[in-house]
């Protein structure tokens, strides 16, 4: 639990909008799940706040025994709001903290972007034959101070302006970022799931060997590095549309421009031969058009930096 809410716990007096108070809990009795259920959508809709069991409503400890609701799993509260509003709220949490000496147990809940309405009603029965309902279907219930009640048209203007705050929040913190970039930097909008083209639902990547890049770590160098040498030049040849290189070329092409130093062409695994990029294939057929002489020109470079063969002796 954050620092802030465990002071906020231990101090705090009276109830507020986003704090409220409670003697205790039975798990047992359905009065009690219609109360919570109650008072936790009223606290996510209106922007979210702490349940505090253990604690009487003028901010006194109570005596009653937290055993059973300390075990509650968080899951069957919101279970149950689920049950009465058919929608699952993920931002609720149970955890435990201290106020005055004695142990309190804390429901923490998030706010929601779009209020959260009652599908069914949140009746139970009172005994001699006889129920009661702690909420209605249909109905909207906000914080009014320390109440949880019925939302009012103000309420609904509160969900939507901070819905908005939100909005306008992110936003700012974009612009924030634009604007404190240094002089030169290039801003880029990517998505939050960085994936190789070729698999699924992928988006393209660009390799390169600026240091200051954001790094990405690739799992799958077959996506990366698709060719062995033999596919690499039937990729090369349909580029170019007709069987112009060999795999002599491009081995001639590895050696005379140190292919094997440029990470965006070339993977050497462990245990196999060499592997190619299709950045490579594309950088061989754009060689091969700006000049067409490219790959004799790689041979006969290769050629004279290659060691002579010794004479063969009598």
């Amino acid at each position: 639990m954050d620092e802030e809410i465990v002071k906020r716990v231990a101090t705090i007096e009276n109830e507020t909008g986003d704090l409220d108070f409670k003697a205790g809990f039975d798990p047992h009795a359905p009065h009690d799940w219609c109360e919570l259920t109650k008072d936790v959508v009223a606290m996510a809709n209106s922007g979210g706040g702490l349940i505090v069991f253990g604690v009487n409503d003028d901010g006194t400890p109570s005596t009653a025994d937290l055993t059973a609701l300390a075990d509650v799993d968080p899951a069957a509260i919101v279970d149950k709001i689920t049950k009465y509003t058919d929608q699952r709220l993920a931002g609720v949490s149970v955890s435990t903290a201290e106020r005055c000496g004695r142990p309190v147990v804390v429901v923490e809940v998030s706010g929601v972007s779009v209020p959260v309405v009652f599908a069914s009603p949140g009746t139970y029965d009172i005994g001699g034959g006889k129920q009661r309902t702690s909420f209605g279907r249909g109905t909207v219930y906000f914080r009014h101070g320390a109440k949880s009640e019925p939302g009012t048209t103000d309420d609904l203007r509160l969900a939507q302006e901070r819905a908005l705050d939100r909005v306008r929040s992110s936003w700012l913190d974009g612009i924030t970022k634009v604007v404190t970039a240094p002089v030169g930097a290039t801003i880029s909008v990517l998505p939050g799931d960085v994936r190789l083209a070729g698999a699924e639902a992928g988006v393209a990547i660009r390799l390169v060997n600026d240091e200051t890049a954001p790094a990405f770590n690739a799992v799958r160098t077959d996506l990366l590095y698709p060719y062995r040498q033999k596919e690499l030049v039937a990729r090369v040849n349909v580029l170019l549309g007709a069987h112009t290189v060999s795999g002599h070329d491009v081995h001639c092409v590895r050696k005379a421009h140190a292919i094997d130093a440029e990470p965006t062409f070339f993977y050497k695994p462990q245990y196999s031969s060499p592997q190619y990029s299709e950045a490579f294939a594309e950088w061989l057929v754009e060689q091969y058009h700006r000049d067409p002489e490219f790959f004799h020109a790689a041979r006969e470079s290769l050629k004279l930096h290659e060691p002579a063969k010794p004479n063969a002796t009598a």
